[in-house]
């Protein structure tokens, strides 16, 4: 068997690595929850576009508030949720504006994490999400990072995030 019948049967990914071309991403998203960690996550992704001039996006999603909600409280729901919204932009501006490097997108959304991210990715033609994990228990419990592993077809880097003991 020569070499081209060889690389025909391996993934494009591993031959870039095996002829010392390492694949340059185009497009990354960084999941942000709005916490002091989310600096640690845009420095992350920032370190991992510069060198290609690759743009980076910011995203955010919020719960869907009308879904916890079942009628049993009187909540003016659409005056907290737009207060909300504004505090998003406000947090989501702040941090675009530290990150040291352009931000392409700032995004926010409401639901299903997963759905929102993969909706985002295709819209935006993005080719890797950037995401944190806390390491406390109920993180061990209920991981995002575990829903999105399962849900989105693009690279992933999950970063490990400590928190305060």
């Amino acid at each position: 068997m020569n070499i081209e019948s060889w690389r025909l049967m391996l993934p494009v990914h591993l031959i870039d690595v095996m002829e010392g071309v390492l694949m340059a991403y185009k497009h990354i998203l960084v999941a942000v929850d709005l916490s002091p960690e989310s600096q640690i996550l845009v420095e992350k992704a920032v370190s991992l576009a510069k060198p290609y001039n690759a743009k980076i996006s910011l995203i955010h999603v919020d719960v869907n508030y009308s879904d916890l909600y079942t009628g049993l409280i009187d909540v003016n729901l659409g005056d907290m949720q737009e207060r909300i919204a504004d505090e998003t932009r406000n947090s989501l501006k702040e941090l675009s504006a530290s990150a040291d490097y352009p931000v392409q997108e700032t995004l926010s959304g409401s639901g299903d994490l997963g759905q929102v991210l993969v909706d985002a990715i295709k819209q935006y033609d993005m080719d890797l999400v950037v995401c944190g994990h806390h390491q406390d228990f109920w993180s061990k419990l209920m991981s995002s990072a575990r829903q999105l592993i399962n849900t989105v077809h693009v690279d992933m880097l999950i970063v490990p995030l400590r928190d305060e003991e």
